[in-house]
């Protein structure tokens, strides 16, 4: 590569910014969302180690591979995440109303894929799923061969948006998966025993389960190994992927996972693994979002 004085730098890195080459590869950090009274900011957590393996201990058998750096939301979505969502634009996504910090609960799949598709859209990025009608809580159609960011993989998610919902593996990965030894735990805990009970704190080794009610997001107990809070109890989360592993059909029933704050902890565990239709929404589940990086390559100067 050859080195380029002060001026000539500048002027190419500039001229990569007007002609929209320059492609940002971070998945982690504090992105805001939303303007004016309606800004809010997401923390995402980088989940590396890409390419490790699969856990054949937990449901379902196997899970957790993931081929790709990404990055994963360190908080659930908020309560009032969604109120500044429903002021941004028309579609209104219901929710529960415990608190502004409580987790964004009964939430549908299709409310969360639309509120992850307005990052997207709001930010000048590409829309991740394919809603064809206008209710809010309509399924979504596949994305086909026909549509830029089509993924004979996955057609449900476009290869071209940068905020999706957790696949499963990516999930189950930032979960239980050990980053130092490239093993997996039985609980997010980053053990293999329960974290304590706690009705609220950022304690180590502790989570939000057997209790009367969430957390707020912040306060959702101890960390998992890669930094992120509330993956086992506080509220069940969405996956994106359908429980039959095929993301074949829009209304097929999607993966929940992690527990709520009204389970005992084995709802937490690797061996557990529940289900709910995309249209429906429950008082214990809520969801987060994951940030994936652009596949698109930055071009060497020249």
């Amino acid at each position: 590569m050859r080195i380029f004085n002060g001026v000539r730098f500048r002027a190419w890195f500039l001229s990569l910014l007007v002609c929209g080459f320059w492609q940002s590869y971070a998945t982690a950090g504090l992105i805001t969302f939303g303007s004016g009274g309606n800004q809010f900011t997401m923390n995402f957590v980088d989940i590396g180690n890409a390419g490790n393996a699969d856990d054949t201990t937990g449901s379902p058998n196997p899970a957790g591979a993931v081929a790709y750096a990404y990055g994963l939301g360190k908080y659930e979505v908020s309560e009032d995440m969604i109120t500044k969502f429903n002021a941004s634009q028309s579609l209104q996504i219901t929710k529960d109303t415990r608190g502004d910090a409580k987790p964004a609960t009964s939430v549908s799949w299709n409310e969360a894929a639309r509120f992850t598709n307005w990052l997207n859209t709001s930010t000048g990025g590409s829309a991740a799923y394919n809603f064809t009608t206008s209710g809010v809580n309509d399924n979504i159609a596949l994305w086909g061969s026909g549509d830029a960011g089509y993924d004979a993989s996955n057609p449900y998610r476009n290869s071209l948006a940068t905020y999706v919902l957790p696949s499963m593996d990516e999930w189950y990965k930032a979960a239980y998966y050990n980053p130092t030894t490239g093993t997996y735990f039985d609980f997010p805990n980053g053990s293999d025993t329960a974290p304590t009970a706690v009705v609220s704190g950022t304690a180590d080794n502790t989570a939000v389960y057997s209790q009367s009610g969430p957390a707020d997001v912040n306060l959702a107990g101890g960390l998992s190994p890669y930094g992120i809070m509330g993956l086992g109890g506080n509220v069940w989360e969405w996956e994106e992927t359908s429980f039959d592993l095929n993301n074949s059909s829009g209304s097929s029933v999607r993966g929940v996972r992690g527990g709520g704050w009204n389970n005992s902890s084995i709802f937490s565990s690797s061996s557990v693994w529940s289900s709910l239709n995309p249209a429906n929404a429950s008082p214990n589940v809520g969801f987060r979002v994951a940030s994936l990086s652009s596949s698109a390559s930055v071009p060497e100067p020249g």
